[in-house]
């Protein structure tokens, strides 16, 4: 992480309640900044109060979710959302998908590997954003299934 993201986290901190950020990038390596002098029961009650909202909405979106299928990342690589960066995207949300249309592609190894929907339905969310890197098993759409 380089020293001007770093400063722009602290000055984000300065002006919030939030007590501690913590970032983790691509490679898994780990930044944390903490206030120094923070009342430690205020920001318990804070940090308490986001994570109540965080699993309210969590059990809101995984009742949303029930009905609608996944189309995975059976491998890890970068999401592309069509075969060239001029070229339309293979899906966009509200299309009607067949199975075996191809959906995406997952770079791995400089191998474009096209992804298939095993079911037919319509794109309800494209969970990726183009050229994100995704990891195995990673949900990429949510399609209602038809």
């Amino acid at each position: 992480m380089k020293i001007r993201d770093i400063e722009k986290l602290v000055k984000i901190l300065e002006n919030s309640i939030i007590s501690e950020i913590e970032i983790s990038d691509f490679w898994g390596r780990k930044t944390k900044i903490k206030k120094v002098g923070e009342d430690t029961a205020s920001a318990k009650s804070t940090e308490t109060a986001i994570k109540d909202k965080k699993m309210e909405a969590q059990e809101k979106s995984d009742a949303d979710r029930k009905n609608l299928a996944s189309i995975k990342s059976p491998i890890v690589g970068t999401f592309y959302r069509s075969p060239s960066p001029d070229a339309p995207p293979y899906a966009e949300i509200g299309d009607i998908i067949k199975p075996g249309q191809i959906v995406c592609i997952v770079e791995a190894m400089k191998l474009m590997n096209e992804i298939e929907s095993d079911v037919a339905g319509k794109v309800v969310q494209i969970l990726v954003k183009n050229e994100d890197p995704v990891e195995y098993n990673q949900e990429l759409m949510l399609i209602e299934p038809l």
